[in-house]
């Protein structure tokens, strides 16, 4: 059995509540939201694991695309692991339920260094990360409206900043650039037009 086989199988009868699957010689495993810190405990000491290392952690919104093991979940925060005992990485998508206000437990308790992902992933998705010692904004700035990866955060902001010589500081106000479809123009040899 290889190595990877081998993970699959140990994943699936440690977790038999999680979804396994693997695509391009990557595992991925599904998780709901609220069973992630157990899960994320077991990967570090489990004796078959030993994920001692967390790479990075992104949240993805599939509000776009709801094709998801768990109902219609929204929000999803993404935890990439490495175990350098077993050589293996491991991604661990956790599903969080409630897409108004998405909320999940910090795993900085497991892993110092997820610090400034969950701050990341706040900043840009407003996740909601319980119980981080330090949850604000990093990417954008402290009085930025709205959280810009989301889908439905228009492209052009809500929000523009320029610096004003009679006040002598930076300032903020409304867009003032018309919204601009995003489909291409394209002008063919006979001189038509789409979009």
């Amino acid at each position: 059995m290889s190595d990877l086989n081998k993970l699959i199988s140990n994943l699936k009868s440690t977790f038999p509540q999680a979804t396994v699957n693997k695509q391009f010689d990557e595992v991925t495993l599904s998780v709901h939201g609220n069973a992630v810190i157990k899960i994320l405990k077991k990967l570090k000491t489990g004796s078959h694991f030993k994920f001692i290392q967390l790479i990075d952690i992104a949240a993805v919104d599939y509000s776009q695309f709801p094709q998801n093991p768990f109902d219609e979940s929204r929000y999803a925060v993404v935890y990439h692991l490495l175990s350098l005992n077993n050589n293996q990485r491991l991604r661990v998508r956790a599903f969080i339920e409630d897409n108004h206000f998405p909320v999940i437990e910090t795993a900085t308790t497991i892993y110092a260094n997820a610090d400034w992902y969950e701050r990341e992933a706040f900043d840009l998705f407003g996740v909601m990360f319980l119980n981080h010692p330090d949850l604000r904004r990093i990417l954008t700035d402290y009085g930025f409206i709205g959280h810009p990866f989301r889908k439905d955060f228009p492209m052009i902001g809500n929000v523009e900043m320029r610096y004003d010589p009679e006040q002598k500081r930076v300032i903020y106000q409304p867009v003032t650039i018309e919204a601009r479809n995003n489909v291409p123009r394209v002008i063919d040899e006979e001189g038509f037009r789409n979009g």
